[in-house]
């Protein structure tokens, strides 16, 4: 094997796994398809294996491909953080941090969090990742995360802020209409809105409650987002946060001692962080808005 590739090669690699496709790779990159053809073939002829075969619907991964992509992956992000920081050369809060955040927190809760915080720091860029899967700190994927669930790993700086009360709500118009539950047993007389797909989250924050299963939705999506959007629009009755349902004056809570479960929040970066002046007021900033959104 070759020592010292060239890290282009590694990019390509990557936007063709991505893009499923020479052509996708090079308009991806702003480079011509043949560049991306050798890059391909210098990285298999360097390592003696081939990544790629050829398909009628495009270019399909090999094993070894496959094998090869979470380490191709590590390396990208530790390029993006090296930019990220060398982005933030100089005295001061200035350059790039890069958030993670469940799709409901980063959307509907660090907005106005963020935009004060950019207001304090006028050169600060932020960069936010609205997903449920835990973004990798190890690799540098993110900067700071926002998680609902305790770190584990010892490299981390984390922040427990507390807890976030999660219950069931339904618009005012919808109970006026139908009635409100009395019992988890009536919700099978109800529309309720869920998941799709179950997750080792989802299974143990709902243990202990049968009625609240896939079988039993009438709407079902596997964005929180979507579930929020059709809570609101009277659609049925569905798990909302309850700081963010105070907010909303037509929400009202139902079944509030039958079902309720909590989200521990913390926010965590990697400890290598920790002197770095745009993470620091970040970090701090998450930790006080989030504190003041569970006191709402």
């Amino acid at each position: 094997m070759t020592n010292n590739l060239s890290w282009d090669l590694y990019r390509t690699f990557l936007a063709v796994l991505t893009e499923g496709s020479l052509s996708g790779a090079a308009r991806a990159l702003g480079i011509t398809q043949p560049t991306a053809g050798r890059h391909i073939a210098a990285l298999e002829a360097a390592l003696g294996q081939t990544l790629f075969t050829r398909s009628q619907t495009g270019l399909l991964l090999t094993e070894a491909a496959a094998s090869l992509r979470p380490h191709a992956q590590a390396m990208q992000h530790t390029a993006l953080a090296f930019e990220r920081a060398a982005a933030s050369d100089g005295a001061g809060v200035n350059g790039v941090v890069r958030i993670s955040a469940s799709e409901v927190v980063g959307v509907e809760v660090l907005p106005p969090i963020l935009s004060a915080l950019r207001r304090a720091h006028p050169e600060l860029v932020l960069e936010l990742v609205p997903t449920n899967r835990i973004q990798d700190l190890l690799h540098r994927e993110v900067d700071i995360a926002v998680r609902m669930a305790s770190p584990q790993q010892e490299a981390l700086i984390a922040r427990r802020v507390g807890n976030i009360d999660v219950g069931l709500y339904a618009r005012q118009d919808y109970l006026a209409r139908y009635g409100a539950p009395t019992s988890m047993d009536d919700l099978a007389h109800h529309t309720v809105i869920g998941f799709d797909r179950i997750t080792p989250f989802l299974r143990e924050a709902t243990r202990g409650t049968p009625a609240w299963s896939r079988e039993a939705f009438a709407f079902r999506a596997d964005s929180d987002l979507a579930q929020l959007a059709m809570t609101r629009a009277g659609y049925g009755i569905g798990a909302c946060q309850a700081p963010l349902a105070r907010r909303d004056a037509r929400l009202v809570r139902v079944l509030p001692k039958a079902f309720r479960f909590t989200l521990q929040t913390w926010v965590t970066m990697h400890e290598d962080l920790r002197t770095s002046p745009r993470c620091k007021v970040t970090f701090d900033a998450l930790v006080a808005g989030l504190s003041t959104y569970m006191a709402e």
